[in-house]
């Protein structure tokens, strides 16, 4: 992805059509923080396509003042690696949902991811089915009474940071719908990540799973039950900034710094680039049930070749720097070709 030069506004990638979601709904937030990030980047807006699937979500292409294509349930990611493959000078951007990228179209979730494609995949998870009117989605808490589990749901929910990283990702964020600087700040950084990209965004869907990220998004405790990790910075949170992430044995643990022999050397410092990925795992995996904040900001972001410019490389080495043949000479006068007369 190469940016212009140009300074763009977000007004630049806005669409001249009225946005329809339901009033309160997270998605408008998410919607305003795509056309900030894709400015402050400089992403040229007739150099960009938008791909989704079906959902709330899905609609978002809508809205975007630059090439888009609303695919079919499930199939975003797909439809997605086949036009920046056959086009990798698009920056290319997949808006999902829960329902749409993990349930359906799981599989092509976990392969795009497996193979680095060069895509930037927003995930807005509101653990519910929105459109559909409120079945519980794969991300659905254990327990949870809804529309198509009026006694409770008797499944595990995927934890789409667990899934990302068991499909080998190389980048994962995570912002909230409320927190419009940090979902700036982690598009941003994901829109310079060559390969894949996956920022998760909880988002509040009013109509059918309204208060779902109460714990973390409300003022009087957001600060003591999330952390915004910052590259090469101690990891510290709380609202009077004195708690931190220590390792405890293999585990992680949050201390108050300065009790029970605690002092801010023993608070880890945030590595988002190191290949290894075990504590970036386990910075992902937290929660406060294990009585550890919800980490928020970019998690992971380890560079590494990403598919296209690997098809692009294998392409040039096959040729050996010869010119590309053009359809004629490749398909119609090569191989078996005769003449009859």
């Amino acid at each position: 992805m190469e940016t212009s030069g140009i300074k763009y506004t977000p007004k630049d990638f806005k669409s001249e059509n009225a946005v329809r979601w339901c009033p309160g709904c997270g998605d408008f937030a998410v919607l305003n923080c795509i056309h900030k990030a894709m400015a402050e980047v400089g992403i040229k807006p007739h150099e960009t396509a938008v791909i989704s699937g079906i959902g709330c979500s899905s609609r978002l292409p809508y809205y975007m003042n630059t090439y888009g294509f609303h695919g079919i349930h499930g199939r975003a990611c797909a439809i997605a690696t086949g036009v920046k493959v056959a086009n990798p000078d698009l920056s290319v951007w997949v808006a999902t949902g829960d329902g749409d990228a993990l349930a359906i179209g799981g599989n092509h979730f976990i392969h795009t991811v497996r193979r680095n494609v060069d895509l930037n995949i927003v995930l807005l998870n509101n653990r519910i089915y929105g459109l559909t009117k409120g079945q519980y989605s794969p991300t659905t808490a254990r327990g949870a009474v809804t529309k198509s589990s009026p006694y409770g749901t008797v499944e595990d929910p995927f934890n789409p940071a667990e899934l990302c990283f068991g499909a080998r990702g190389r980048f994962f964020g995570r912002a909230i719908d409320t927190d419009l600087k940090n979902q700036v700040d982690v598009m941003v950084e994901a829109a310079k990540h060559k390969g894949t990209s996956v920022i998760e965004v909880l988002v509040n869907c009013v109509i059918f799973n309204d208060g779902i990220h109460k714990s973390i998004t409300e003022k009087e405790w957001k600060a003591d039950n999330t952390i915004t990790l910052q590259q090469g910075e101690k990891m510290i949170f709380g609202k009077d900034n004195n708690k931190g992430i220590v390792l405890d044995g293999w585990n992680l643990k949050a201390v108050t710094i300065g009790e029970n022999g605690y002092t801010i050397d023993d608070v880890l410092t945030h590595d988002a680039t190191t290949p290894d990925n075990t504590l970036q795992l386990k910075l992902a995996k937290m929660s406060l049930e294990d009585g550890l904040p919800v980490a928020l900001g970019v998690i992971r972001n380890a560079p590494e070749i990403s598919y296209d410019e690997a098809f692009e490389k294998q392409i040039d080495d096959l040729q050996g720097g010869k010119p590309k043949k053009s359809l004629r000479e490749f398909l119609l006068n090569s191989a078996n070709v005769w003449e009859v007369k």
